[in-house]
């Protein structure tokens, strides 16, 4: 069964720090892409980051270039994202996603993944 599960998520003042885990299982990491999408109220799912496990290329949105960083654990089958500098409008909620990799769109669009497997998310907060 595939499973990914967020955590790392809270309550920060702006301009801090967090870093969020999502912790995979039940599909062959090596093989995978895992996406980082938030999604605040009334607002649609957006891409924030993305990682091919294989070969460590990754993307960010303009938004969050030189802010964010997306790695991995392949011992611990978990990618992580590092957000610095945070500011109010990031607060959402945090999911990430899995997708066994293959070439075509960009996977920060959330019609990469078609194998939908997405997690239940983890709650960011960015106080003024």
């Amino acid at each position: 069964e595939v499973q990914l599960v967020e955590s790392g998520g809270g309550l920060v003042q702006a301009g801090g720090s967090l870093r969020l885990s999502c912790a995979a299982s039940g599909f062959d990491f090596d093989d995978y892409v895992i996406g980082w999408f938030r999604q605040a109220p009334g607002q649609e799912r957006e891409g924030v980051s993305c990682l091919s496990i294989s070969d460590g290329f990754a993307r960010y949105a303009d938004s969050v270039k030189g802010r964010f960083t997306i790695s991995s654990d392949n011992a611990k089958n978990t990618v992580y994202l590092q957000m610095n500098s945070l500011k109010p409008e990031d607060t959402s909620v945090y999911y990430c996603v899995a997708q066994d990799e293959y070439y075509g769109s960009s996977c920060l669009q959330s019609q990469y993944y078609t194998s939908d497997y997405w997690g239940k998310g983890t709650l960011v907060t960015v106080s003024s």
